[in-house]
């Protein structure tokens, strides 16, 4: 993801450890103190970037997260929006999780905002969104009669229509359901192809065609899976490098069971020999062999397609993400925070 990155991988190969590499990457706050707990980010490039989170909040940067324009969107003061998808400066897609179901979406840098879809169903939660284009999206949801609810996009998120899985991981198990913890449990690609982890009782991941059970700790309502990410080295391409992390909420300094990678699509799965560390909220690759968590526990990163993993920071986040253009990556957390990945030696001076 972008030149930044590159050197990352070309000075490991140099010095040949990935250690000394974690301890030269730090977490620089950006802003702190917003009484909002971030659960969405979306950055468009390493200049603009939305953050979303409870207390109706929506966050927006224009300049790489130096100065903020906070907003609470009006009508949803107490609202948790969970998810953002933002398209640009002025053009986002805001998801509210609740009792009932919304959607809505800015085009004026957040002066105004329309609701796009609503939807107030019992028993109706939504959890993620994510976009492989300006144009498709998806949303999924807590199970309605035991079935998923995913609904898609195909105009720009103007209008929402629901979808039907006709296999098996469309129907959720006892137990079972996905956590609006990052907006990161939906992965989307062109040709609608899609990843889907879900946790509690049952820990799976779901594609249109199949389902996977996922070697996590789960049968508890804080645990399993809570984000996939999904590296392919073309959009289309039938081979993908998955990784799944998660855990117990509860236990949030516990590393058992926490992270799994896939070489082949999820036909199997394999344990890293050094995890991260405690409870992961989110996982995000920044090129084929870089990888980033976070949650509650710290921030780790690996350097190896998530084989083996080492802790650069303790400070808690819920949510980390790459410039979708660009190599800059950002995390954001509890109180209002905003931080950026460095170079330590950036920090000091």
């Amino acid at each position: 993801m972008g030149k930044y990155y590159k050197i990352i991988a070309l000075f490991l190969v140099i010095i040949g450890s990935q250690q000394l590499i974690g301890q030269k990457l730090n977490i620089e706050v950006l802003t702190t103190g917003t009484k909002t707990s971030l659960r969405g980010l979306s950055v468009v490039n390493d200049n603009v970037l939305w953050v979303s989170g409870s207390q109706g909040k929506v966050g927006r940067s224009t300049n790489g997260g130096k100065n903020w324009k906070w907003m609470t969107v009006p009508g949803f003061e107490k609202a948790e929006f969970r998810d953002i998808e933002a398209f640009g400066p002025n053009s986002a897609i805001i998801m509210a999780s609740g009792d009932s179901a919304y959607i809505l979406k800015t085009t004026d840098g957040g002066d105004s905002w329309r609701i796009v879809y609503q939807n107030f169903t019992k028993g109706m939660f939504l959890d993620a969104m994510d976009f492989d284009t300006p144009q498709h999206g998806m949303v999924v949801g807590d199970p309605i009669n035991n079935r998923f609810f995913i609904a898609e996009t195909k105009d720009f998120g103007e209008t929402w229509t629901e979808l039907n899985l006709n296999h098996a991981g469309a129907v959720a198990d006892s137990g079972e359901a996905f956590y609006a913890a990052s907006g990161t449990n939906i992965r989307l690609f062109p040709g609608g192809n899609f990843y889907l982890a879900s946790g509690g009782k049952t820990s799976r991941l779901i594609t249109r065609n199949t389902v996977t059970n996922l070697p996590l700790v789960q049968n508890t309502p804080a645990s399993g899976a809570y984000s996939v990410a999904v590296y392919k080295k073309r959009p289309t391409s039938k081979k993908s490098y998955i990784i799944v992390v998660g855990g117990d909420y509860t236990r949030d300094t516990v590393s058992t069971q926490n992270c799994v990678y896939s070489f082949n699509n999820g036909k199997t799965w394999n344990t890293p020999k050094k995890p991260p560390f405690g409870f992961k909220s989110c996982v995000e690759f920044l090129t084929d062999e870089d990888v980033i968590t976070c949650g509650t526990s710290g921030v780790d990163m690996s350097y190896d397609t998530g084989r083996s993993w080492f802790n650069i920071s303790r400070q808690s986040f819920n949510v980390c993400r790459g410039a979708k253009f660009g190599g800059a990556v950002f995390l954001a957390g509890n109180n209002g925070t905003i931080a950026k990945l460095v170079w330590a030696s950036k920090m000091s001076k």
